[in-house]
């Protein structure tokens, strides 16, 4: 698994290195379709800079150029991509480019001063050229912040945050607009959307401000006050709206069009869109259960609530993480922390907590005070039978279950117990760690020192993906979810898998296998289901950060 970037607002920084570059996605949809649409030709420059004008195919670079599209269809993207400018300014880029001397000057914005007290404003959020349109209406404080209110946005609206987005303060292509910290850390010059108030760029009904998202398919919103409230809402509310968002990448206003006629015709097979080869392929492409006159306001502002909310206090180095992550533009990591149930309680009873550590019990009985391993470093065949019977490994192992070799939950169950510091091999035997003999006979204490160890690795990638598997297990996450969800967490965060970098990146690390292992998974054999409250306590105990000596045994680095 390597760490990479691509050209997206959701992931900033490229470590050095790292060549593999491709489009993230949101956690709130499946892993990025093939873009089955049109969109309009990168080879013709915009305002924009989010589609690259160059495609990396089997190692060739080639360019899509203006000259490989027929007149009519190029004069067609055009208006698409430029639906504000003059029939001269269009003929003039038909015919060759706008020189720089022929292009308008883009000015600063201009911010009207901080009020002295925050008011609130009723708004109305529309998604231009959409026929019926597509709407909300929404009711935002003042105070709300450019980059908070492009969350409320792609939240109202149903986004995936997927893609670059601009905020300007007219209609014109040219107008004052903000820059994200994308933009900034592409070398753009201009004014930065951070710190910048909706009070600053609205203040009366009838005041507007526009929002550009995914400049590939050119979706255009505007947001027009519709009434001045004395009181701001205490968070985003919707109170109003139609129709469902357009799915991304379905190639702008043109292929949501298509798409909507061809759902609502209850997916009639003459008016399947051209790119999907039969009914079949493109109902498995739209998001599951999609339908353009779906809206569900008590749904959006479950997800404006998802939105605002904000992880509580987290440790050290997993609030460097999620600062890491904020940089990026990332929000799964936030997301996860931010669940309610993230918050939940941390104390876990004697009994859950013999139920958890059983099977790291079982292996220090088995080797007692200390056993000689055999002459290639397993565990005795005795030892490993007697292991595999009291952990119940042997009830659904196919084989004899006696030697360590062929007995891949023994040697896990093994390598885990010493990466946690339970155990230590030194000159051909194996005993348990100088604290552990104290103390490991008390499920507590033994849990207690698994906490402080936990996530285990060194490597950026086995930490990264260590807190990833806490957060998603904290947030009572059912345990048949934590692959997915621990993955998602990885690809937005710029992880990726170099033998498939357009999937998600593997999930498995050394701390979700201990997990896995608390959460009973050498008893069973099979996938886990459901939520262990006890586990999710575990973790919510470990991400909150409780200081190293409070959280195990001792501070024995036996290795």
């Amino acid at each position: 698994m390597c760490a990479t970037t691509t050209r997206d607002s959701r992931l900033g920084r490229r470590p050095p290195g790292c060549s593999c570059l491709r489009r993230p996605y949101s956690t709130r949809a499946h892993p990025p379709h093939p873009h089955p649409f049109p969109t309009p030709p990168v080879g013709i420059s915009t305002p924009h800079r989010e589609e690259s004008s160059t495609n990396v195919r089997q190692g060739e670079e080639t360019r899509v150029t203006p000259h490989e599209f027929e007149a009519p269809d190029l004069q067609k993207l055009i208006e698409h991509a430029f639906p504000e400018l003059s029939p001269e300014q269009r003929a003039a880029l038909f015919v060759g480019g706008l020189a720089p001397t022929g292009l308008p000057t883009r000015p600063e914005p201009r911010l009207l001063p901080v009020p002295t007290t925050v008011r609130g404003f009723r708004v109305r959020l529309d998604l231009s050229r959409t026929k019926p349109p597509v709407w909300r209406r929404l009711e935002i404080a003042g105070d709300t912040t450019l980059p908070q209110l492009h969350e409320v946005i792609q939240a109202a609206m149903g986004w995936t945050d997927s893609h670059l987005h601009r905020f300007r303060t007219g209609h014109d292509p040219y107008a004052p607009e903000f820059l994200t910290g994308f933009d900034l850390d592409e070398g753009d010059e201009g004014m930065p959307e951070d710190g910048v108030r909706l009070d600053q760029l609205v203040a009366d009904e009838g005041d507007r401000l526009w929002y550009d998202y995914d400049f590939g398919d050119n979706w255009q919103h505007v947001l027009r006050v519709e009434r001045v409230l004395d009181t701001p809402p205490p968070s985003p509310t919707c109170i109003g709206g139609r129709l469902a968002c357009p799915p991304e990448d379905c190639g702008g206003t043109w292929g949501y069009d298509e798409l909507a006629a061809w759902v609502r015709s209850d997916y009639d097979d003459t008016l399947r869109p051209d790119v999907f080869d039969s009914v079949d392929e493109g109902r498995a492409w739209l998001p599951e259960g999609w339908h353009p006159d779906a809206f569900d306001a008590e749904e959006t502002n479950a997800w404006l609530a998802a939105a605002s909310a904000e992880p509580g206090p987290v440790g050290e180095e997993l609030a460097s993480l999620l600062e890491l992550s904020r940089d990026r533009g990332s929000r799964a990591l936030r997301d996860t922390l931010a669940h309610p149930a993230a918050d939940g309680p941390t104390d876990i009873d004697d009994d859950s907590a013999a139920e958890l550590t059983e099977p790291f019990r079982v292996l220090l009985e088995a080797i007692g005070n200390g056993t000689d391993l055999t002459a290639a470093g397993y565990l005795k065949p005795a030892v490993v039978e007697q292991i595999a019977q009291h952990a119940g490994i042997a009830e659904w192992w196919i084989g004899k279950a006696n030697r360590e070799d062929l007995t891949t939950p023994v040697a896990n169950l093994r390598a885990l117990a010493r990466a946690l510091g339970l155990v230590v091999v030194r000159h051909g035997r194996i005993t348990p760690a100088r604290t552990i003999a104290r103390h490991g006979h008390d499920p507590q204490a033994l849990l207690r020192h698994i906490a402080g160890r936990l996530p285990l690795g060194t490597s950026p990638a086995d930490r990264h993906a260590g807190w990833a598997a806490l957060a998603v297990a904290a947030c009572a996450t059912p345990s048949e979810q934590w692959p997915d969800r621990i993955a998602e967490i990885l690809f937005d965060l710029g992880w990726r898998d170099r033998d498939a970098p357009g999937a998600l990146p593997p999930s498995g690390s050394p701390t979700l296998g201990t997990l896995m292992l608390l959460s009973g998974d050498a008893r069973s054999g099979r996938r886990l289901h459901g939520v262990n409250e006890a586990v999710a306590a575990l973790a919510r105990r470990i991400i909150r950060g409780r200081r190293v000596g409070e959280a195990r045994v001792g501070d024995s680095r036996e290795t």
